[in-house]
């Protein structure tokens, strides 16, 4: 793993040569949005939690960070990790909460440690700074915490305390505001509840139940009872979905592809890249399923249908669903039948990078139609892409997604800033070499 990482950071550029044929079988590392939610409640749990198949990302290692400057304890050794938890006391950090580049590290975060009578500063790195905390500063505000934040950006410093339960309605689809007020909900006094119009992933539900938590579910509406005590676990982290979408869409590219993979998280509300991928003309079959602490697993073996790429309208709920899926899935437009549209994406433009601007930039520059919408975009179908100079924003999903768009080029592609892949997925550059065919 380690000398993947290093391999990625020796270089900021790679180029990527078209290929003829995407076959093979691999396991992509474990899922970036439960590890940071096991390694979070882990830190917070009395004992101590063993986590096998730990994201090799940087983000949820951000994570792990935090947890031991607030007290616990972590111990590494490859993708096993170990966490020694609290016992549900935070200490006072001697330093700042460094969160690096992850927004779910800070946000997260700041629900975990606002009950605790502490001052906690949370920085991150240049982009991160950037993104929007207001979002996680209004639930919590209204809990009783007091926090700072400047012109509604980190660093974020929280004057944590005693809190009491809400009632709160999510205004916009986000897991990472859900599990904030969840995880503040746990050491509330009283029974917080949530509603969310548009059903975004329940990684959080199902750690928090895996941990020892009660959590009910009435419709649309979730509620948590404080006071609760957690208990460490051992747990496997799924294969990260949204990692293997990468792979998914390539294998969509050629008529020949035959890929299978293994251990990978199949949440039901991460499944909407699926099903997307079967609207695109991708055939998926299920060869083993099963359940571990509420997270389904499975192996999939994913082949092109006869008829081709067909095209697809991404918008409303999907696209808060498939919002991490949505730059790889664009990357491929041009090579559809049909197109794609993609509308109500609006959140694209803070994240790591202004991703529409992004895409439409990268996919001008090898040569494709694109038109680009406030909140998204619309790609036209059977477009044939050339070499470019990519730009990625250092934004790992704009690096990995043209690397993808890349393979049915009629010239390499030259990717800036290729590292940040590393952010999310270490080995991409190497799993993408073993399994291209030239």
């Amino acid at each position: 793993m380690s000398s993947t990482m290093d391999q990625s950071n020796a270089s900021t550029t790679q180029i990527v040569r078209p290929a003829r044929s995407f076959q093979g079988s691999v396991t992509v590392p474990g899922d970036k949005s439960i590890s940071h939610r096991y390694g979070m409640l882990a830190g917070l749990a009395e004992g101590t939690t063993r986590l096998s198949n730990f994201s090799t990302g940087a983000d949820p290692h951000s994570t792990l960070s935090c947890m031991e400057a607030l007290g616990a304890k972590v111990e590494k050794d490859g993708t096993s990790i170990e966490v020694t938890g609290v016992a549900g006391s935070f200490q006072q950090p001697a330093a700042d909460l460094d969160c690096g580049n992850s927004g779910s590290t800070m946000r997260m975060l700041a629900g975990l440690v606002a009950p605790h009578p502490h001052v906690f500063t949370m920085i991150g790195d240049h982009s991160l700074t950037m993104r929007p905390m207001e979002r996680i500063r209004k639930p919590l505000s209204a809990m009783g915490a007091r926090i700072d934040l400047v012109d509604g950006h980190a660093p974020m410093t929280i004057h944590g305390g005693p809190l009491k339960a809400i009632d709160f309605e999510t205004p916009i689809p986000s897991a990472q505001v859900k599990t904030a007020v969840l995880f503040a909900g746990l050491q509330a006094e009283g029974t917080t509840s949530l509603s969310e119009a548009v059903r975004t992933r329940d990684h959080s539900e199902h750690a928090l139940k895996a941990f020892g938590a009660t959590l009910t579910r009435t419709g649309d509406r979730l509620s948590i009872a404080g006071g609760q005590k957690l208990k460490a676990v051992e747990a496997t982290v799924p294969g990260d979905i949204s990692s293997a979408a990468f792979f998914l869409c390539a294998a969509l590219l050629f008529p020949d592809s035959n890929l299978v993979l293994d251990s990978l998280g199949m949440n039901p509300t991460r499944a909407a890249l699926l099903d997307v991928i079967t609207t695109l003309g991708g055939k998926i079959k299920v060869l083993m399923v099963e359940e571990h602490h509420g997270e389904t697993i499975g192996t999939i073996q994913v082949n092109r249908s006869t008829d081709g790429l067909r095209g697809a309208e991404i918008t409303g709920a999907l696209s808060a669903q498939l919002i991490d899926e949505l730059p790889v899935l664009a990357a491929i437009a041009p090579y559809t039948r049909d197109g794609v549209v993609i509308r109500d994406a609006k959140e694209l433009r803070i994240k790591e990078s202004d991703r529409i601007a992004l895409i439409v930039k990268n996919l001008k520059a090898m040569g494709a139609e694109v038109t680009e919408l406030e909140d998204g975009m619309i790609v036209p179908g059977n477009q044939q892409l050339h070499g470019a100079e990519i730009d990625s924003g250092s934004d790992h999903r704009i690096a990995m997604a043209f690397a993808i768009a890349a393979l049915r080029a009629s010239s390499e592609n030259v990717i800036h800033g290729a590292e940040a892949a590393a952010i999310s997925f270490p080995e991409f550059f190497t799993f993408l070499e073993e399994l291209s065919k030239r």
